[in-house]
């Protein structure tokens, strides 16, 4: 296990490397930001200045390794935007975003997980239909425009509930649902998938046999043999619901990290970029991980080494 461990550990470093670099070179192939940064009537040499004191005047080889060589000490850099290190500005965004993807990821856990089993154990029923419904109209809609019909709704027409920023818990309503329905469609359609996969097997069969109940049988017996596929997905999601959080947040002016990253891409602020790209990539596999790992104790049969 601790060489599995070691070994993923390897690998995500590798893949952040790679990121880093992708990113890095897109950002600078994106234009000049002194070019936003300094008045339009900048003199060129002002911009020269400008460029030599954010180090831009470097070939871009040159800046990536002085980037790495910060990086390793902690560093993230400096926001040229806001003159603050990128590491403050990210502890201060960073909870609003975790805060809203984790209760996103509940909601669609709590919504789909009675669905998907009822949706496999009534099968062809109006529940069913019903979840079936949800699971397509879900993966169908994208986020954003989502976002905007929710404040169309229970915003703008029906004023029951505000539509920007962060505060009360009403602050967070829409801001789940947008987020987190997407998730609880894909699921739901796996969970029902694999229940219904899981309650025609021969020690579901021997179960009932044995005058079980019908409840023990489902969540005793197929339920936990139908929840890897399922624990798959979700990982997969929680991950994908926090890199989703950009469109939400700017949708609803939610002041976390997917915001702070479109601000800071369309100003060119390069070092707060790359810090949220790093955060990002660094959650997605740490979930990823844990994933893997959780794997070993819903079955003890699947070991790493």
């Amino acid at each position: 296990m601790l060489a599995y461990i070691a070994k993923r550990i390897l690998q995500a470093l590798f893949v952040l490397f790679v990121l880093t670099a992708f990113v890095f070179s897109l950002l600078h192939l994106s234009g000049d930001p002194t070019a936003l940064l300094l008045p339009a009537d900048a003199t060129p040499e002002q911009i020269q200045q400008m460029r030599e004191w954010l180090g831009l005047d470097q070939p871009i080889v040159v800046q990536y390794i002085r980037y790495l060589a910060r990086l390793v000490h902690g560093d993230l850099g400096c926001s040229y935007r806001m003159n603050l290190p990128v590491l403050v500005i990210i502890r201060e965004f960073l909870p609003n975003t975790l805060l809203l993807g984790v209760f996103a990821i509940l909601f669609a856990t709590l919504l789909s997980l009675p669905l998907g089993v009822i949706a496999a154990v009534k099968r062809d029923s109006p529940v069913d239909f019903a979840a079936t419904l949800i699971a397509t109209l879900g993966q169908s809609m994208p986020t954003f425009w989502l976002a905007i019909l929710l404040i169309l709704a229970f915003g703008v027409k029906l004023r029951l509930l505000p539509v920007s920023g962060i505060g009360g818990w009403k602050h967070f309503i829409l801001p789940i649902i947008s987020l987190g329905w997407y998730s609880t469609a894909l699921l739901t359609r796996v969970l029902r998938s694999s229940m219904l996969e899981v309650l025609n097997a021969d020690y579901v069969m021997v179960a009932r046999s044995k005058g079980l109940h019908e409840a023990s049988v489902i969540l005793k017996h197929a339920l936990r043999n139908a929840s890897l596929p399922v624990i798959t997905v979700w990982g997969l999601q929680l991950g994908a619901v926090l890199m989703g959080s950009v469109a939400t947040e700017t949708v609803f002016a939610w002041p976390g990290i997917g915001r702070l990253t479109v601000e800071a891409v369309l100003g060119r602020d390069y070092p707060v970029v790359l810090g949220a790209v790093l955060v990002f990539g660094t959650l997605f596999v740490l979930l990823n991980t844990s994933v893997d790992l959780v794997y070993c104790l819903l079955d003890p049969r699947i070991s790493y080494t």
